[in-house]
């Protein structure tokens, strides 16, 4: 783009590879990971970052205008085709998303499936996959700036954001109340005398209260400076609307002017000699 003289904000560069690769090489390479199955509370942050926080720069990002801008026409036609076929259009339709958002958690957390992933690798990472796609999912036909179907108005995406917050409080919340220990006897069999399982428990569901209604305010205070700045946008399309009328208007009344002026019979002077 910038060999043909075009321009790309840096800011949607500094989001996608600090904000959104970032944030999730954070929490799977470089450590933290050693411990994801060793105490819930680490767990539960990678949870957050790679559900929420990673997907929401990903799709400020804005790669898939990217990708459309910068793509052999081939391969244009091509992404266009996916991102217009049925397939993709249910998946980002904002309740489907927010159905698989907000009934993922409850799924692992509260079946047979998170102790599965804390005894088989692949599908521990499986999981961590599947967090960032759901987490994209639901993120980005509400804050994304990439041209997707389904796209709903700023106040029902605003709506669906807000209606999302219960969900982690009541999570988290179970998750802090209850007697039983996520993933059964694993953590207790670690024999680990620094960490106490049922206290870490409690850390780990207050992880996911705060860090939902943090992630949620935040991405609210988002999309209400998106709403604003489109409307802005909207606005001076207007205006350079209206200046384009009015100058139509005033070259016609002015050419119909000089065409009456050159079409009027000349008066004969009187003559006063």
């Amino acid at each position: 783009m910038r060999r043909r003289g075009d321009h790309w904000p840096p800011g949607r560069t500094v989001a996608f590879v600090g904000g959104g690769l970032g944030s999730i090489a954070a929490v799977s390479v470089t450590g933290i990971e050693a411990y994801d199955t060793t105490l819930l509370s680490v767990h539960m942050v990678q949870h957050m970052v790679l559900s929420m926080v990673g997907p929401i720069f990903l799709a400020l990002g804005a790669p898939v205008t990217l990708a459309l801008r910068t793509l052999p026409t081939a391969n244009r036609k091509a992404l266009l085709r996916v991102l217009h076929s049925r397939f993709v259009g249910v998946l980002t339709f904002p309740l489907v998303a927010f159905g698989l958002f907000i009934a993922n958690p409850f799924v692992l957390y509260f079946t047979g499936l998170y102790r599965a992933t804390l005894e088989h690798a692949w599908l521990h990472e499986f999981v961590h996959v599947h967090f960032i796609v759901v987490g994209c999912l639901f993120f980005w036909p509400l804050l994304g700036l990439d041209p997707l179907p389904n796209r709903w108005p700023y106040p029902a995406r605003a709506l669906l954001m807000v209606l999302s917050v219960p969900f982690h409080t009541v999570l988290g919340l179970t998750i802090m109340q209850s007697r039983t220990l996520l993933g059964g006897d694993w953590y207790p069999n670690l024999g680990l005398t620094w960490s106490d399982p049922w206290n870490d428990q409690v850390v780990a569901g207050g992880i996911l209260w705060a860090g939902g209604e943090i992630v949620s305010v935040t991405m609210l205070g988002i999309l209400v400076m998106q709403w604003i700045r489109q409307s802005e946008r909207e606005a001076k399309r207007i205006d350079r609307a209206l200046d384009r009328a009015e100058a139509a208007e005033r070259a016609d009344a002015a050419g119909a002017t000089k065409i009456t002026n050159q079409t009027a019979p000349v008066r004969p002077q009187p003559d006063t000699e």
